[in-house]
């Protein structure tokens, strides 16, 4: 199931990220014998328990009422916690050679989207262009150009977990070079900034675990709490200051959009800040908010309030928190630096529900679970 996943990777990277939500979904389906919740997982276990069955009780108020199965997010969001916790824990309990297979496809499939990334950036995403024109499917430039560079967003995330596979099954630094070309090409050609920023925060966090590993994953656990907890607050003092609006004022378009898509929630937070609006409530504040906030954590504190929010605050603390151990380890520092760059987006690009994203999500945490084994085989076999 890792190689099948694995492989589907770059594919769905460039194609369309959409397709990461059955991939990786199907995936997990597939591993469901290997589904675990072992005594170090229940924290986290229990916070997504807590934000899913909070989820659907909010289904009650929500002014958002889905008129389709596939629209209930609630409901989607407890099968997507099953399945992907299953191919989370399947990397875990994977045999050392399928592991190894695994992983090496894992890096060079996406050193290969790295360097078709890095093409596409240099000729405005004419491969892209080609591919739908053979399709008879013709797109605009600029649409390729947006559509291609969300590639960057998915190998930015992941880059940190398959440059170490690439190291760890024995393939040297070339699949990370080819992935971190990817990841600026998108940034520098196919003008999407967040990506190098989220790389450069990723690879400062890695390096932060790896040079003081047990205090480091507490701190960094830390601030993303204060992140989700405090965000609203952030919003409400920096306007009060006057701040807020100031930057508003100044900042290129897109980013004032945002910002306006943050102070609207900010307003509406205050209405409801325990219960919150209720599950995909952002849908229905337009003009005011399209779709969500662009912002993770005023999305859930307007949906689903203080619970919601400190559910996902637990749930992010233990995940990068756990991280922590005396000894030092490329592997939990990775997991680290991936948490970083996954939490760079959500606060300022996707929407928190969005199943692609989510998908993406697990994709990578069963990446750095898979080379944290290998790291451990590796020592044990040095031993």
């Amino acid at each position: 199931m890792l190689a099948f996943v694995f492989t589907l990777t770059p594919i769905a990277g460039w194609v369309g990220p959409l397709a990461f939500a059955p991939v990786v979904g199907l995936g997990g389906f597939l591993s469901l014998g290997a589904l675990r919740i072992g005594d170090k997982d229940r924290p986290a276990a229990l916070a997504i328990l807590v934000l899913a069955a909070w989820a659907l009780a909010s289904m009650v108020w929500s002014p958002f009422h889905p008129a389709k199965a596939e629209q209930a997010t609630a409901m989607k969001l407890v099968l997507q916690a099953v399945l992907y916790w299953a191919l989370f824990r399947a990397a875990g309990a994977a045999s050392a050679p399928s592991r190894t297979l695994a992983l090496r496809i894992f890096a060079w499939g996406l050193a290969l989207l790295g360097a078709l990334l890095a093409i596409e950036a240099l000729t405005g995403a004419a491969v892209y262009q080609a591919l739908r024109q053979a399709m008879n499917d013709p797109i605009r430039p600029d649409l390729a150009v947006k559509n291609v560079a969300q590639g960057g967003f998915v190998l930015a995330v992941l880059t940190p977990a398959a440059a170490l596979a690439g190291w760890r099954t024995g393939d040297g630094v070339w699949p990370g070079l080819l992935m971190a070309a990817g990841v600026l090409g998108a940034s520098l050609g196919l003008d999407a900034d967040a990506p190098a920023i989220a790389l450069l925060l990723s690879g400062l966090a890695t390096w932060a675990v790896w040079r003081w590993p047990a205090a480091a994953p507490r701190a960094l656990g830390g601030m993303a709490a204060l992140f989700f907890l405090s965000a609203p607050g952030i919003v409400w003092a920096t306007r009060k200051l006057g701040w807020f609006q100031a930057l508003e004022a100044e900042v290129p378009l897109s980013w004032s959009m945002r910002m306006s898509y943050w102070r609207h929630a900010g307003d509406w937070i205050g209405d409801h800040p325990f219960r919150g609006w209720g599950i995909d409530a952002s849908r229905m504040f337009g003009p005011g908010i399209t779709l969500h906030p662009h912002n993770g954590a005023l999305q859930v504190w307007l949906e689903l309030g203080l619970i919601g929010a400190t559910a996902a605050a637990v749930f992010w603390f233990v995940a990068i928190a756990t991280q922590g151990h005396p000894r030092r380890d490329l592997g939990r520092a990775v997991a680290a630096g991936t948490a970083v760059a996954y939490l760079t987006f959500s606060a300022v690009s996707f929407g928190m529900w969005q199943e692609w994203w989510l998908a993406v999500g697990g994709l990578a945490a069963t990446g750095c679970l898979a080379v944290q084994r290998q790291g451990q085989d590796r020592a044990e076999n040095a031993w």
